[in-house]
C-alpha cells in the first residue's frame, strides 16, 4: 500500500511554490484488518511489471515561459480547432437553410398549383350550374305552355262537347266532358 507524502518546495527566482505528490510504501498495520484476511499475489519480477512515474506537481504563481508558451500553443490549437469546427456548423446551417428554402419553394409551387386547379374547377361547376338552371327554365316555361294548352282543350271540349253533351243522357258521362 502506497501514502502519499507532500513535499514543498520554494524557486527562490521566481518567488514560486512547488507541491510535491510522492507515494512511498508503507507497511501494513494490525488496524487494518481487509489487508489482514486478504491473499497477497505471488511475488513477480520488478521487469513483469510497468514501471508508472507517479509524481505529481503543483505551481502556485506566474507561469513561467515555458508553460506561457505552451498554455498559449494549446490555447491556439483549441482556438484553430473551435473555428474548424464553427465553420463546419455555419456550412451544415447554410445547408439545412437552403434545404428548408428548396423544400418551402416546392410546397409553395404545389399549394400553387392546386389553387389553379380548384379555381378552374369552381368555373366549370358554376357553368354546368348556369347550364342546369336554363334547362330546368326552359322546362318550366314547357310545363307551364302544355298546362296552357291542356286547359285550352279542356275548355274547348267543354265548350264544343255542350251541343255534344246534350245528347247524352247520362249524368255522370257528361262529367267527363265538363271538369
Amino acid at each position: 500500500m502506497l501514502t502519499p507524502l507532500f513535499s514543498a518546495a520554494m524557486d527562490p527566482q521566481r518567488g514560486e511554490r512547488e507541491l510535491q505528490l510522492l507515494l512511498t510504501p508503507t507497511t501494513i498495520t494490525p488496524l487494518d484488518g481487509a489487508t489482514l484476511h486478504a491473499p497477497r499475489p505471488p511475488a513477480s519480477s520488478p521487469s513483469d511489471q510497468p514501471q508508472l512515474d507517479l509524481s505529481l506537481s503543483i505551481s502556485i504563481g506566474p507561469p513561467t515561459t515555458a508553460q506561457a508558451a505552451e498554455a498559449a500553443g494549446a490555447a491556439a490549437d483549441h482556438h484553430q480547432q473551435s473555428k474548424k469546427v464553427a465553420a463546419a456548423d455555419v456550412e451544415a446551417l447554410k445547408r439545412q437553410t437552403a434545404e428548408q428554402a428548396r423544400m418551402a419553394s416546392a410546397e409553395r409551387a404545389y399549394a400553387e398549383r392546386v389553387m389553379e386547379l380548384a379555381r378552374r374547377e369552381l368555373e366549370l361547376a358554376e357553368r354546368e350550374f348556369a347550364r342546369a338552371r336554363a334547362i330546368w327554365e326552359r322546362a318550366r316555361g314547357e310545363v307551364e305552355k302544355v298546362e296552357r294548352v291542356k286547359a285550352m282543350a279542356a275548355r274547348r271540349i267543354a265548350a264544343g262537347s255542350a251541343a255534344a253533351a246534350l245528347e247524352i243522357t247520362c249524368h255522370a258521362c257528361m262529367q267527363r266532358f265538363h271538369p
